[in-house]
């Protein structure tokens, strides 16, 4: 299973170094085969789309996102798509790649697209690999502003009132202005020798953006200055070589009333106080994927897809499954009874949230599924590696 060394970013080692991933001792766990299942739910695609060329084999955390009755796509070469969300009819598409032929962006190869899409004050936001951070009227899917950020934009932008902010490759938080993209602030963490392809997306609650940093820490960032509230370690690195050491809080923080809820690669996943930061509780497990969250439980995949409901209260495990070890699973989500992941396949797997079993699935794209589903209402939204958009339905 190579699957984490894909997202390995060295700063200042080898490419030597790198190549080690594909050693064997990466092999010691194999994939685990589609599971026999006795099924009751069946799940069935109900609309789909092809949106542009997809992502193909790139790290990406591209994902759909819902609002103003509308399904907002893009893929990595620059096609941005707006659906009618109930019926599916194509409202408007905008390609950017010529962007990219000339100007000041002719300089990166093509649009690659990479931070997937938030939909907010009536605006769509993406960004991509080579910084580039665009602001799309979310009714008519023209250009409002574009700017150039100060590293890649690995994960979906954040909308807090009148703010949009992105987390950038090289650690810092940048803030702008959502109507015409003024930049306001900068707040910078510090970015260790070795840390994972990727960064988690702020969570925006009272004011204040919470983010995970690349050694270790969760954050809040005040909106209106971009000073730190209070940092918090939720992961001391330890171990002999960079390897080991690497802490990355991949992830969206969650937020759940007023507690905050965060995992680190190699690290834990704790529980913290949303005020202080205080760590209410700790738990040993390694994970790059988001969190999902219902009743008393948190729902967790960790970086060999293995899959954990864990007692939101006191972090005691309520379950576990490992029928779906090293698929290259999804982030989880819940939806109604459920539990729900995509793999590297293409099947969308349905999980009792009660007892863990596998009850239902839904093969949906070869070509594979990268991202966490997104639901509305009684829908699931996934897409696929090929470009594939598919809307979900339980008949």
């Amino acid at each position: 299973m190579k699957s984490w060394c894909k997202t390995l970013l060295a700063c200042s080692l080898s490419l030597g170094l790198l190549s080690a991933c594909s050693s064997n001792d990466v092999e010691e766990e194999p994939v685990s085969p589609l599971p026999q299942i006795e099924a009751s739910v069946f799940p069935e695609v109900s609309w789909s789309a092809s949106v542009g060329s997809g992502v193909g084999d790139y790290y990406s955390k591209i994902r759909p996102a819902v609002r103003y009755g509308k399904l907002f796509v893009m893929d990595r070469y620059g096609e941005v798509t707006a659906y009618d969300e109930a019926s599916g009819e194509q409202v408007w598409s905008l390609d950017i790649s010529s962007w990219f032929k000339e100007g000041a962006l002719s300089k990166n190869k093509g649009a690659r697209l990479s931070s997937g899409i938030t939909a907010a004050r009536n605006k769509v936001f993406f960004g991509g690999e080579s910084g580039l951070l665009g602001a799309v009227d979310a009714e008519t899917g023209e250009m409002v502003w574009h700017v150039t950020a100060g590293g890649e934009l690995l994960s979906a932008p954040t909308v807090g009132e009148d703010v949009v902010v992105v987390h950038t490759s090289t650690g810092g938080l940048e803030a702008y202005n959502v109507d015409d993209g003024e930049k306001l602030w900068v707040y910078e963490s510090k970015l260790p020798t070795l840390t994972l392809r990727g960064t988690g997306s702020a969570a925006y609650e009272a004011g204040g953006f919470f983010v995970g940093t690349a050694d270790g820490k969760v954050a809040v960032v005040v909106k209106s200055n971009g000073q730190a509230a209070w940092e918090q370690p939720i992961y001391t690195p330890k171990g002999g070589n960079e390897f080991t050491r690497m802490a990355d809080v991949d992830m969206k923080p969650l937020i759940v009333g007023e507690n905050i809820y965060a995992v680190s690669y190699n690290g834990n996943l704790v529980s913290m106080e949303l005020r202080s930061g205080r760590v209410v509780w700790s738990r040993k497990y390694s994970s790059f994927n988001e969190l999902a969250s219902a009743g008393l439980n948190l729902y967790l995949v960790d970086d060999h897809g293995r899959i954990y409901a864990v007692d939101k209260r006191n972090g005691l495990e309520s379950w576990s499954n490992n029928e779906l070890t090293n698929r290259e699973l999804t982030s989880p989500v819940v939806f109604k009874d459920y539990l729900v992941v995509g793999d590297f396949e293409g099947y969308l797997h349905f999980i009792d949230r009660t007892s863990g079993k596998l009850v239902g699935r839904v093969d949906v794209d070869s070509s594979g599924l990268f991202s966490q589903p997104l639901v509305i209402d009684d829908k699931i939204y996934v897409q696929s590696r090929g470009g594939k958009v598919a809307r979900i339905t339980l008949p």
